[in-house]
């Protein structure tokens, strides 16, 4: 606060009026700014524009967050019921559907790998298995990343993996093998700013981060872009023959999407940043000389290894469990034999029954059981009550429960969406892409959710433009999966900027990574991910769902 005696002039009053105070004059500005789209739908309009002003404030909003994203996704609560276009008791549904469950019971299983460190146990016997010279580190850092945000959020992976990261680059500097900051020349810093991390160690914070976001792409329960997308290609075709299911998801986007995208990202970075086939460049001697030093490095694992003990039962049950879990969600309804589902099917069994039948074992299950010892007459004696695998305290602690209202808004617009005739008005204004061959057609989807996720949140551009791709299938006559989903998951793979996705956040927060070094960093790894995405599209998406070669009879 300036002093009373000092007077600004009135150039640098608005300045600091609009810096400080800026969200709330948003507020108001977003909806006079976009108010013709409402007086038009209101003079005879209809309720297609209606709805669209309620969608573009919504996206206005989360771009700019100007109020926070999940306070935003309740929007429709108040207005798809004001503006006629689906009553009240059916838009909170969407709140709280199948999917939502499903999602919410994903990310307390979890946390529960996280408040046992199941995670960081799989993370460290990785990599010493692997190899500790810097190129063999950063492939190993990189495959177990991805691997665990198959299975828990790519936030938490990212935040478990930087510490490891920052562990291992300390002991890298500290036995002289190669320099973990930038020095004053090679970038200048102000007096108070932190070290800057060199390229060497940014090229391991970006594996981290890049293979988190990737790596969630593999499994349904691996981001909440995934469920999102599923949920509104239910609502959207909910007579749809091709359904998105757990074994089918993991099919589809694992060959492609994870497996060769990892790998060309992983390669990407090691060119870019780590020297290779530029043996004689500063990085690439200091890799080099890393490799002479890998035994250092491996001793600070193992020691953190050391350190967490044997496993423990609660580690153990905690394992059992998620692995019975993914067991049963695979054997639910595969599509291509038989499943559990089918058989005590006397109504419709969805993912969520599977999930949380695991979550309620994991509160009931003790972490020990010496009690059976007392039950003998043996000692050791309960001197009190015993924890169970998971804490209600802990889990309602670290829910993003904000994350189920953002689901649940993205599907309620896109009801709204479809009810009030926006996105098929929307879906028809596309509908010159039906004389474009089919892959120019899947790469412009792509493209454009690439672009659009890479300044917004992920879950909100995926409710934004899939409802709309939906529409633009139906109206060139293409199977909807065959757009939907490549573009779908597009909506996940965001490099560039640290407002982009969770993970890139996490490491510019963490290191202090410049914008311009990660804008610079994510230019490959996005030509790679729309080659991948592409491939997927266009190919692989026949092979998973073989009758999408033809516009569908359900979607007429």
């Amino acid at each position: 606060m300036a002093d009373a005696d000092n007077k600004l002039s009135g150039g640098q009053a608005m300045k600091r009026c609009c810096g400080f105070h800026w969200r709330g004059k948003a507020s108001i500005l977003i909806p006079l700014m976009t108010l013709p789209i409402l007086v038009y739908g209101i003079l005879g309009g209809g309720k297609a524009f209606l709805c669209m002003y309620l969608v573009v404030n919504m996206a206005l909003f989360w771009i700019s967050e100007a109020i926070p994203l999940y306070l935003t996704a309740m929007f429709p609560v108040v207005f798809l019921p004001l503006f006629g276009i689906l009553p009240s008791d059916k838009v909170c549904t969407f709140y709280f559907s199948d999917t939502v469950v499903m999602f919410l019971g994903g990310l307390i299983i979890a946390l529960a790998i996280e408040y046992c460190n199941l995670h960081q146990r799989i993370a460290l016997t990785v990599i010493l298995i692997v190899g500790c010279s810097p190129r063999r580190l950063h492939f190993g850092l990189t495959m177990v990343t991805c691997f665990i945000s198959l299975w828990i959020s790519n936030s938490a992976t990212t935040a478990m993996m930087c510490p490891i990261v920052k562990a291992i680059l300390n002991e890298m500097e500290s036995s002289n093998i190669f320099a973990i900051y930038k020095t004053q020349e090679e970038e200048p810093m102000e007096e108070g700013d932190p070290p800057h991390p060199s390229t060497i160690s940014m090229s391991f914070y970006f594996a981290v981060a890049y293979a988190a976001t990737i790596g969630g792409c593999g499994t349904l329960i691996g981001t909440g872009t995934n469920l999102t997308y599923k949920g509104l290609y239910e609502t959207r075709f909910p007579d749809s023959e091709d359904k998105i299911t757990f074994p089918l998801f993991m099919m589809y986007a694992l060959p492609f999407v994870v497996g060769l995208l990892i790998f060309l990202v992983w390669f990407s970075l090691q060119i870019t940043h780590m020297g290779l086939f530029r043996p004689n460049s500063k990085v690439g001697q200091e890799v080099k000389k890393g490799g002479e030093g890998q035994e250092v490095v491996k001793a600070v694992i193992r020691e953190r290894k050391n350190d967490l003990g044997k496993m423990s039962c609660h580690e153990i049950q905690v394992a059992l469990l998620f692995i019975l879990m993914v067991i049963l969600l695979f054997t639910r309804a595969p599509g291509f034999f038989p499943g559990w589902g089918d058989f005590l099917n006397a109504k419709k069994i969805a993912s969520s029954p599977p999930v949380w039948a695991c979550t309620i074992l994991l509160f009931a299950l003790p972490t020990q059981y010496t009690f059976f010892k007392y039950c003998c007459g043996k000692a050791p004696f309960p001197g009190q009550t015993l924890d169970a695998c998971m804490s209600w305290v802990y889990s309602h602690k670290n829910t993003p429960f904000g994350l189920c209202f953002l689901l649940g808004g993205g599907f309620a617009l896109a009801e709204g969406s479809r009810v009030s005739g926006m996105a098929k008005m929307l879906g028809d204004s596309l509908a010159f892409a039906a004389s474009m061959p089919e892959v120019l057609v899947v790469g412009m989807c792509i493209l454009i959710s690439l672009f659009c996720t890479a300044f917004a949140s992920n879950v909100a551009i995926c409710n934004i433009l899939i409802p709309i791709f939906s529409e633009m299938a139906l109206a060139i006559k293409v199977h909807p999966i065959t757009i939907t989903f490549p573009a779908g998951l597009a909506c996940s793979l965001a490099f560039h900027l640290p407002v982009s996705t969770p993970p890139n956040a996490i490491i510019s927060g963490y290191t202090g990574i410049k914008t311009k070094y990660m804008a610079i960093a994510g230019i490959l790894p996005t030509f790679c991910a729309f080659w991948c995405l592409l491939i997927t599209g266009s190919v692989w998406t026949r092979v998973i769902y073989p009758h999408s070669k033809t516009f569908p009879t359900w979607a007429q």
